[in-house]
């Protein structure tokens, strides 16, 4: 999972529906059709200020939304991106709501991560990853709880949030809790000692995140450790449970 600008989480990178190679042939695409949402995309990717980048975010969502129009929306809902023709204004919509995130407007791009999970449950774009750590910020673990039920996923994202959820409901009693963890050690052993701070943070520095590797128990720390953090006696928890837990040796795998 790379580091894309989508709510600075890691996620997969997109094919493009079509390539527009700068800013002025962005312009120039406009000019043929103002509904080439892929445009405002790179534009937005050019902007000045999270603000411009905002505005032409939502200038790509409007345009993808009416090349789309209504028959569009029903013909694709429940497969958007996989079809081609969905996948601009999936791109600026989450684009959208990643600079909303920035701009401090969470409840707004929660809502618009909840609408694309409904128009794409498949989630190509690994917008549930994004949203999962927004419903950990708010403490809206209802939510989180949904959220998580309806996905089946073997990361280490997924199977630490589920322990943390489960101790925050049963605390260190919880076998459910203790049998999640132990899924989640086997997916990536680094966490808990990034967590704790026992070990120091390793960032990707060129797009690529090793499955099971510091990079990517980094990018889980970032997004959720906080949550962790707020939850009294977790981070303890769970580094007394996986300090009994021997190595595992994994073949590792590298998504970009």
């Amino acid at each position: 999972m790379p580091s894309s600008a989508i709510g600075g989480a890691m996620l997969p990178h997109a094919p493009q529906f079509f390539t527009i190679p700068e800013t002025e042939d962005s312009a120039k695409a406009l000019g043929i059709s103002a509904l080439c949402a892929d445009a405002y995309v790179l534009l937005a990717e050019e902007a000045r200020s999270i603000e411009e980048a905002r505005n032409y975010y939502a200038k790509g969502v409007e345009a993808g939304g009416l090349a789309l129009g209504p028959e569009g929306f029903r013909q694709y809902a429940g497969h958007f991106w996989g079809f081609l023709e969905t996948r601009p204004y999936m791109r600026a919509r989450a684009g959208l709501a990643g600079t909303l995130l920035k701009l401090g407007d969470v409840h707004g791009a929660v809502s618009h991560y909840r609408d694309m999970l409904k128009l794409n449950p498949n989630d190509n774009q690994g917008i549930r990853y994004i949203l999962a750590g927004c419903l950990l910020r708010q403490g809206d673990d209802g939510a989180l709880k949904e959220l998580l039920a309806a996905h089946e996923d073997g990361s280490a994202f997924w199977l630490y949030t589920r322990a943390l959820v489960a101790f925050r409901e049963s605390g260190d009693s919880d076998e459910q809790a203790a049998a999640l963890v132990r899924d989640a050690w086997s997916a990536n052993q680094h966490v808990p000692a990034i967590l704790a701070g026992t070990k120091p943070p390793v960032i990707s520095d060129d797009g690529y995140v090793t499955m099971g590797g510091p990079d990517e128990a980094t990018y889980y720390v970032t997004e959720c450790g906080p949550a962790w953090r707020r939850t009294p006696g977790a981070v303890a928890w769970l580094t007394k449970l996986t300090a009994s837990f021997p190595p595992k040796k994994r073949t590792r795998s590298v998504l970009h």
